[in-house]
């Protein structure tokens, strides 16, 4: 198979980098394009050099100057929606790990998945994404004698709370219980908030440091617990999920697709 082209938006960010850094020394990917926003002072600099690594002889600029077979972005969610509308107007694949959308740019994006393949991910690393599979299995399996708490911890500069990826857990234990997220969540106890009602689950989010993300499901009885947990060490995790979404996604039919059917089909 020939190298996949990919263009990379928000290439200057933390996970910009990583990708860059992770796909400049993979002979599957050509980088066609790094992308920033207008007024970065890093604009017209070569891409790798930014990213401190070798030169990779593509320059960091405002737009996609090239055809390119998918776009991975890391931004934000009005970041998101802007390229999601560039890829469905270029018919190009789309690798978005961006959080904190609303239910309205969750909507945008189901909508352009009837136009271009693209993977949207609230987590992209193989551990988390089994984790997810594992907390849904058990929440089946686990009556609610047993109380669920979700914790998750990021770095201080984390621009949403909770994380995507404990909103993901959250769903994955509905889903198996036949709740609403919304109903059974509890963000947090504050006050005189009474006992714990039976069903509730309790998200709790931590920023300090630079914590790159640690996320923990609790299962608890009168007797036993049981927690799942998976940190990450390194942003590189990520990156390489991303960077297998994009050679999963290239060529795909239209829809929109999560890790899980990059990883598991």
């Amino acid at each position: 198979m020939s190298a996949t082209r990919v263009a990379i938006a928000g290439c200057t960010g933390r996970m910009g980098t990583t990708l860059l850094r992770l796909a400049g020394a993979d002979p599957r990917f050509e980088i066609v394009a790094a992308v920033s926003e207008p007024g970065d002072a890093r604009c017209g600099h070569d891409a790798g050099l930014v990213a401190g690594v070798a030169a990779l002889g593509v320059a960091v600029g405002t737009t996609v100057p090239s055809a390119c077979d998918v776009l991975i972005e890391f931004t934000s969610p009005a970041g998101c929606m802007a390229w999601t509308q560039w890829c469905a107007d270029h018919r190009v694949a789309l690798v978005s790990g961006t959080t904190g959308l609303s239910e309205a740019q969750h909507a945008r994006l189901r909508e352009a998945g009837q136009h271009i393949p693209l993977v949207w991910s609230p987590n992209m690393s193989t551990g988390v994404n089994l984790m997810l599979a594992v907390v849904e299995d058990l929440a089946g399996r686990l009556d609610e004698m047993w109380d669920v708490e979700i914790c998750e911890t990021h770095h201080r500069r984390k621009m949403d709370a909770p994380s995507g990826t404990a909103g993901a857990l959250l769903d994955a234990v509905c889903r198996a219980r036949g709740h609403s997220s919304v109903d059974a969540a509890i963000h947090g106890r504050q006050g005189a908030c009474g006992p714990r009602r039976r069903g509730e689950i309790g998200v709790h989010a931590l920023r300090m440091g630079a914590i790159v993300g640690e996320h923990e499901v609790h299962f608890t009885t009168d007797d036993e617990s049981l927690t799942i947990r998976h940190r990450a060490f390194a942003r590189d995790a990520f990156a390489a999920g991303a960077l297998r979404a994009a050679r999963w996604v290239a060529g795909r039919p239209a829809g929109l697709y999560g890790m899980r059917d990059v990883l598991f089909g």
